[in-house]
Order: C-alpha cells, then structure tokens, then sequence
C-alpha cells in the first residue's frame, strides 16, 4: 500500500454552490470528479481540472479539462446507442445521472498493444526468450482485458476470478464483455471517421436498482481512452497522444512512476510533483483539440 501527498482541491464555483443551495452535498469526492446527492434523489457528477496518473492525484489542474470531460461524455452517451445513466448537462462542467448500483468491474477494451497490455507482453515474451512484440501494434481483433476498481490500484483481472470473487455472474460477464468490445467498435468508426485511432477505452457499468437493467455510467473521455493521430501513427514506438499519456509520459522520464512503484512496496510517503506549465497547456490543448475535432463542435459555443 502507498500513501500520496497532495492537496486539497476544491473548486471556488463548487464551493459557491453548496454555499447558495441546500439542494445537494457532497457524497464522494474522487480524483477527478466530484459526486453530489440531489434533492430529487439523481447524482450531480462535477468533472473538474484534476488530474490522475498511475491511479495518483496529481497537484496541478488542466485548464478545460473539466468541460472536455463532461461535453465528451455527453457526446459519447448520445452518440453511442445503448443505454446510459445521463439524464441532462446542467452547466459547462456538471451532468446529472441516475443513481445507479455499480459494477464493480473496469471494462477495459483495447484494440492496440500498448500501455499494460504491452508491458504484460513484453515481461511474458522476455521470460520465455521469445521476440518481444511490436509496440502500438494493431491487434487482430478488440480484446476485452478488464480490471478491479480500486481507490489505490487497479488490477488486471480474469474471467474466472471475476465470477469466484462474486463481482458478476458468468451471464453477466459474459453481457459485459460482449457489449464492451460492441461500444469500442462503434467509437472506433466515429474516431476513425473523425481521423483519429482509439486504441482502448474504458467502460463502466452500473444497475438499475429496482429493475436490475444495466446501464453505462460513469463518464466517456480522454482519461477513459488513448486516442491517437492517423497522420502521426507509427508502430514499433511510443505514440503522440491526445490523452493523458501526455502526463503519463512526462511522469516517467521524471522517475516518479519508479518512486511510486518502490514506495507501492514501503508503504511510504512519496510527494507528487507540481507539473511545469507547458506540459499543463499541451494536456489542455490535445484535449480541447480531441473534442473539438471528434465531435465538430467548438468548446467555447457549448
């Protein structure tokens, strides 16, 4: 276990809010987003410029990050056919959702060896003294790789461990991965369309607690998918990203991820770096470019 410095961040127009209406309070506070109960007995999600790396806040905001968050997901969720826990967008930055039970499963699809998967790959070849594969290589086919949900750590995790641990039935598993793999596939032709490649995405579910019928939740962004440049895609390397491997990158070459992964180990403090403001206005940029592009939509006419 790890323990992570960093402070307190809570928007000035967040405060305000609570401050004028007791029409809501704050139920959740995550590493990105914040969760508020309504009156009415709906979820106010609030998507702020946080951000995370490596399942850690960092101590730096993005600008727009909030409004990209929230204007994809509203996007994605109306785009996507199947459906969703978003009933409507109240302002820039904050989308009410029906309260759902959720799926204690991430469902990860990835159309490209890269990130884990790569790393997965690399360690497992290596071992057996075969050839490593080929970095941002395209996969023959969408595979499903889900993990944990974690407030520390995500996980990889398998089919039969899923069912044995009692986080879905075998059907309902077996549902997920089905229409996980089918939602890739159908932003994969709007990105695509749009000149973009997805390499994987980050689904989550939830249900309905009164009739049990499964619903997308959560949101659908540049922190739950690595998109990536046609022009600019090359495999065999890293990739120029529209997403936060931006931030994941810079991280590495800084050492942070191996203190993170040594104190992972201690269960010691490790402090998490102001990041600089140029690496702060490229996230801000190749996520305002992301949306704009992929939705032909101008962020400022929102």
């Amino acid at each position: 276990m790890f323990f992570v410095c960093f402070p307190n961040i809570v928007t000035e127009r967040v405060l305000s809010l609570i401050q004028i209406s007791n029409l809501m309070h704050l139920i959740r506070k995550g590493k990105v987003k914040d969760i508020f109960q309504l009156e009415n007995g709906n979820l106010l999600f609030h998507f702020s410029d946080r951000i995370s790396a490596f399942d850690v806040p960092i101590a730096s905001t993005v600008p727009h990050k909030g409004q990209v968050l929230c204007r994809f997901s509203e996007f994605w969720f109306k785009s996507i056919g199947f459906p969703h826990h978003m009933i409507r967008v109240t302002n820039e930055t904050d989308m009410e959702v029906r309260p759902l039970e959720m799926i204690p499963l991430e469902c990860v699809v990835r159309g490209y060896l890269y990130g884990s998967l790569y790393e997965r790959q690399r360690k497992l070849h290596k071992n057996g003294h075969n050839s490593v594969p080929l970095k941002a290589s395209r996969l023959p086919g969408p595979v499903f790789d889900p993990t944990t949900k974690s407030e520390v750590h995500d996980t990889q995790i398998t089919r039969n461990d899923s069912i044995m641990l009692g986080l879905v039935s075998e059907d309902e598993y077996d549902y997920l991965e089905r229409t996980s793999i089918a939602l890739y596939k159908v932003m994969n032709n709007i990105i695509e369309s749009k000149r973009f490649i997805i390499a994987d995405a980050k689904f989550e579910f939830g249900k309905d607690p009164t009739t049990g019928q499964i619903y997308l939740a959560d949101s659908i962004g540049p922190d739950e998918f690595r998109l990536w440049l046609k022009a600019d895609y090359s495999p065999g390397k890293d990739q120029k990203s529209f997403d936060k491997q931006i931030l994941r990158d810079w991280l590495i070459k800084k050492g942070f991820r191996t203190r993170l992964e040594s104190s992972n180990k201690q269960g010691s403090l490790i402090e998490t770096p102001l990041l600089p403001q140029e690496i702060l206005s490229e996230l801000s940029r190749s996520y305002v470019r992301a949306y704009e592009e992929i939705t032909g939509k101008k962020l400022s006419d929102d």
